[in-house]
């Protein structure tokens, strides 16, 4: 989940990160109000999802309230890389003497942590990885030690730090990294970390992608979901308890197993290159239990999708028998009635495969074709999605 910036300055602060005032915003009279109550210069900013907010026009410096709502205004009414605009944050303005990078993520290639950083901040960091790759440090970092002020001091040094700037950073970098750690982020990024004409370390602009997989963990992270902006479909697919991530496509998707699932979208988008170049509509895996429930739910989301033509529901019996996912499916098309409209393809395979295809074929329903093969199926949803 990532967090828009307003979030990930509330949390550095809330971990001793260095952070100037930020009030957020949805409408300019609530930005003249915050830009008064922090005084002096204000930098009003886009709260989105996305980088560029400021060559499109979603940063504005200004030197008063009546400015910050008219510049409030005119960024609410933005849309930047897709993403409408729908608040801002009012922060404090800071007179800026140098700008650096730092950023601590998940190298999952290596199976460890990794932390970048370098003197040179304040631009996007793949222009100074490709321009200029020998200015950005590159180090390892141990899951198990962390990054304590000795190792906080390797990583300033590599980065091009002065010794006298190194004293000061490094125990910033210490509280971002404790940020990382406990709050079970695969991302802590800031861009720029700033050196203030005054002398402070100040972290400007945050990023913070924290791992969904440890939400139980965290149940304030709850909170920090942009409930607005999620699909519908996903939403409703995650108060089912389903792994669901809706495409853009045609074929419904529902198998048993995160590795058959995605089998099955590489097939279907090969299919659907000989009917009307349809694809996948979307990856649903629910999971080594097939019960008439599961199936339902997961069948009432995919044909809630308006895009879907026809669903392809791809089954290996294992722990699960193909009896028990036929059934399944059957009493999920009896509880769904007259939701169920779309012409589902079902291949089942493995632990009872005839008993599954018999309990198919007895129930006789006429919106589902048996296919024999995971290529039969995937051909045969394809055509019906572009009949």
């Amino acid at each position: 989940m990532d967090l828009f910036e307003y979030q990930a300055r509330d949390l550095f602060e809330s971990y001793g990160v260095p952070v100037l005032a930020g009030i957020v915003a949805d409408t300019p009279a609530e930005a003249k109000a915050a830009a008064e109550k922090i005084g002096g210069t204000v930098v009003v900013k886009a709260q989105v999802k996305a980088g560029g907010r400021g060559k499109a026009g979603g940063v504005k410096v200004v030197h008063n309230g009546d400015d910050a709502a008219t510049a409030a205004e005119a960024i609410l009414k933005l849309t930047i890389k897709g993403l409408p605009v729908n608040r801002v944050m009012v922060a404090q303005g800071a007179k800026i003497a140098q700008e650096f990078y730092f950023s601590v993520l998940l190298d999952r290639a290596n199976r460890s942590y990794l932390s970048l950083c370098s003197v040179e901040g304040g631009m996007e960091i793949e222009e100074l990885a490709v321009e200029r790759p020998e200015a950005l440090a590159k180090i390892e970092v141990d899951p198990i030690a962390g990054v304590d002020l000795a190792k906080a001091t390797e990583i300033a040094k590599a980065g091009g730090f002065p010794a006298e700037l190194v004293e000061k950073v490094a125990p910033v970098l210490v509280k971002l990294y404790e940020v990382y750690a406990k709050e079970d982020a695969t991302l802590v990024e800031v861009n720029p970390l700033v050196l203030t004409e005054d002398g402070q370390i100040l972290a400007l602009d945050g990023k913070v992608t924290l791992d969904e997989n440890a939400a139980f963990r965290h149940p304030n992270h709850e909170a920090l979901e942009d409930k607005a902006a999620a699909d519908p479909l996903e939403a409703k697919a995650k108060a089912n308890d389903l792994n669901y991530v809706k495409l853009d496509g045609e074929v419904g998707i529902i198998g048993n197993g995160a590795g058959l699932v995605m089998s099955t979208l590489d097939v279907v988008s090969y299919a659907g290159e000989r009917h009307g170049n349809v694809k996948p509509a979307n990856f649903l895996d629910i999971g080594g239990g097939a019960s008439a429930e599961v199936m339902a739910n997961g069948l009432d989301v995919i044909l809630g999708d308006p895009q879907v033509k026809s669903v392809f529901v791809n089954v290996f019996g294992g722990i699960t028998a193909c009896d028990a996912v036929a059934n399944g499916i059957v009493k999920a098309l009896e509880i769904l009635g007259d939701a169920a409209t779309k012409p589902l393809v079902v291949r089942l395979d493995g632990n009872k495969v005839e008993e599954g295809r018999a309990i198919l074929r007895a129930a006789n329903n006429p919106l589902v074709t048996l296919a024999d093969t995971m290529d039969e199926g995937a051909d045969k949803a394809a055509e019906l999605a572009n009949a």
